[in-house]
């Protein structure tokens, strides 16, 4: 392939995405991840000629991305509330929603316990990458922030972000909260974003989701409810009597999740929360 100008990679790279099925705006993220530059520097180096070799990999990371590779893994990082994150294929790739969900986290966090100075101790379940945990505790220092996951390969992952960005944030593997059931550890707040797909739902994903992200991240058994069925097991086991708990959900999970939760805290205050896009996506209660 000839050598081609910045300007021609991005156009060439808009038009393949486009005809493939693959949306367009890949090709300027992957390009500004070959050339290590933001918006405005790629703008203003249009009609430099890219290095061929640079060029070269560039092409073959647009191809890659067709064949259903997610652009996140191709860069290895996504930005979640502002800051970037490292991301492989053991790990879920955080989305604008679940920045919601610690919005709604760190709001009820300043209006249920108060403006006091004691600590809080907050669990992130199935953490992934880590970028509800990291985020918490970076966006509210009064915050003691533990998180698990069943994977030690995303630990490792969440671990790496958590160095990166210099937070405080400490790691346990195990099954949902076994790990401080075991230990009879009692929390303030618990926070996860659980596997919720229904199992039918799952064959019909796009292979962008479905063949290259964990399943195990993903697939919330045949009704999508199965976690926050053994969720409703495990949390008066460890939550403290004045509590928060605050999930992400499958559109249409809401009302489902909100009375699981009403029916193991009878008289805590339940909300189902919607989305920017309007879709039921969190539910949180109050306890005590």
């Amino acid at each position: 392939m000839k050598a081609m100008k910045v300007y021609e990679a991005l156009n060439w790279a808009s038009s393949f995405l486009k005809k493939n099925d693959r949306d367009e705006n890949a090709g300027e993220l992957l390009l500004r991840h070959h050339m290590k530059l933001d918006r405005s520097q790629l703008f203003s180096r249009m009609q430099e000629m890219m290095p061929m070799e640079m060029q070269s990999s560039f092409i073959f990371n647009v191809h890659k991305h067709v064949a259903g590779i997610p652009v996140q893994y191709l860069m290895g990082k996504e930005e979640f509330y502002g800051r970037s994150f490292f991301v492989s294929e053991e790990v879920l790739i955080p989305r604008p929603e679940t920045e919601e969900l610690v919005v709604g986290v760190l709001d009820r966090v300043k209006k249920h316990f108060g403006s006091g100075s004691e600590k809080l101790s907050v669990v992130d379940v199935g953490t992934g990458s880590g970028a509800i945990a990291i985020t918490l505790a970076l966006e509210n220092t009064r915050l003691d922030v533990k998180a698990t996951d069943i994977a030690g390969e995303s630990l490792e992952v969440a671990m790496d972000n958590a160095e990166a960005l210099a937070a405080e944030v400490e790691f346990l593997q195990g099954d949902l909260l076994l790990p401080f059931i075991e230990q009879d550890i009692k929390v303030d707040v618990v926070v996860s974003n659980p596997p919720y797909i229904p199992q039918k739902e799952y064959e019909g994903l796009s292979t962008v989701v479905k063949d290259f992200e964990p399943y195990r991240a993903l697939v919330g058994g045949i009704s999508g409810l199965e976690f926050y069925e053994r969720f409703m097991d495990e949390l008066p086991k460890v939550l403290k009597e004045r509590a928060i708990v605050a999930f992400e959900v499958g559109m249409g999970q809401g009302e489902a999740v909100k009375a699981l939760l009403e029916k193991t805290f009878p008289g805590a205050k339940v909300e189902v929360v919607l989305d920017i896009n309007g879709k039921d996506r969190m539910v949180f209660a109050e306890i005590g």
